[in-house]
């Protein structure tokens, strides 16, 4: 894949870590991602908003904005490692796989398991790979990619490579994609594009976020990341369907969401996408 062919798109998590600081809604972030001259959207169950369970409305929107809805991304409170809960998860999984289903193309993404009880971790590798095949499984017979999205988040069960390691020994390739964040993978080990590179097959689209030496969220291009050669490492994975969403979480987002987005859109450009 040609760089000129990759596809850039934001996620919402942006405005989402904004906690209360955020009075807007669903057609806030449309602007805001359209105005940034993005093409495409991943959003989460936490923002979609009055558009959840009304895909045909939310499609409408989204062309009105020109965007494309990339994924759709859940997470739960049970952090996909509570075994009692494995059942409400999965319903909640084919309720959002059956939302995104109305959208060609779009992947649904699944939350990193988190650790959220006590008990052994292999006990809650066991649970999560449980919940995220089975996810696969309904997400197949709809028509709808799924995806596991690893994070270096407070209690993650999925934060180093030994970490993913685990996690993707479990999981059947072609069942259960993966979405690879930069940032969290450099927060958690440093080989980010050995990792990339053992796990291509795996690669669905790509979350692109900065971080600088210590760890510390940082606006694209400002940290550590080298984003030339991940690009370069998805443009040749054999299941990356050319998006890179890229998601913010620096201060400067904090202060100032669609400016930041704005300006991480420019920054892509630099690299010709």
């Amino acid at each position: 894949m040609n760089v000129k062919d990759l596809k850039v798109g934001c996620q919402t998590f942006t405005w989402e870590m904004l906690g209360d600081r955020f009075a807007g809604g669903p057609d806030d972030l449309l602007k805001a991602i359209s105005n940034g001259g993005y093409a495409g959207i991943e959003i989460t169950d936490t923002m979609i908003g009055r558009y959840a369970g009304k895909p045909a409305e939310f499609a409408a929107a989204l062309k009105a904005s020109g965007l494309t809805l990339v994924s759709f991304a859940f997470g739960s409170k049970s952090g996909f490692t509570l075994k009692d809960r494995i059942g409400a998860d999965l319903e909640t999984a084919r309720r959002w796989i059956d939302f995104a289903a109305a959208f060609p193309g779009a992947l649904v993404s699944m939350g990193s398991a988190t650790v959220v009880s006590d008990g052994p971790r292999d006990d809650k590798f066991a649970i999560a790979a449980e919940v995220y095949s089975k996810a696969g499984e309904i997400g197949r017979e709809a028509g709808v990619q799924v995806a596991v999205h690893p994070s270096s988040h407070h209690n993650t069960l999925l934060f180093d490579r030994a970490d993913y390691d685990r996690i993707f020994s479990l999981l059947d390739a072609s069942l259960v994609g993966w979405v690879p964040d930069t940032g969290h993978i450099l927060r958690g080990h440093k080989d980010m594009a050995d990792t990339l590179t053992t796990y291509r097959d795996r690669i669905r689209y790509v979350h692109l976020k900065d971080v600088d030496a210590g760890g510390t969220w940082a606006m694209l291009g400002k940290g550590v990341c080298d984003t030339a050669k991940v690009i370069e490492i998805a443009s040749a994975a054999p299941n990356f369907n050319g998006w890179l969403v890229l998601e913010e979480e620096s201060e400067t987002a904090a202060a100032d969401p669609a400016g930041a987005v704005k300006t991480n859109r420019q920054t892509m450009r630099g690299y010709g996408a």
